[in-house]
């Protein structure tokens, strides 16, 4: 069974928001399992605009290249430069050490839309 904590939101694409201010993202456990063995993440820079929905970056793995989407529209505040050295991080704690980046959501309906923790589960099994 695969973890997913009960206090963020999921895309179907995999992508998790947290319940933050700011909004951190990252992809679940069940895509870094699917996945593989990241060895590479592309991630938008500082200042950056994401957009609900739109991709926002690239994660490559041993055996795919996949887009990234993101869950929440507003300005990128900060990202996880530890994944550019070590983007198995995402593999080994995508709630934790292995998150993406972080939004300053600009829509307080930011989560409208996106499945809840059950709602995501019921998707992945």
């Amino acid at each position: 069974m695969f973890d997913v904590p009960d206090d963020r939101q999921y895309l179907e694409s995999h992508e998790w928001a947290s319940d933050d201010d700011p909004v951190r993202v990252g992809i679940s456990d069940f895509a870094q399992d699917e996945l593989g063995d990241v060895v590479y993440v592309e991630l938008p820079e500082v200042g950056d605009e994401v957009t609900a929905g739109e991709e926002f970056g690239v994660v490559e793995s041993i055996k795919a290249v996949s887009d990234l989407y993101s869950p929440v529209s507003g300005e990128v505040v900060a990202v996880n430069d530890d994944l550019a050295d070590a983007p198995e991080l995402v593999n080994e704690d995508p709630y934790g050490d292995g998150w993406m980046l972080e939004v300053d959501a600009d829509d307080p309906g930011a989560f409208d839309g996106l499945l809840s923790a059950e709602e995501y589960r019921a998707q992945i099994e």
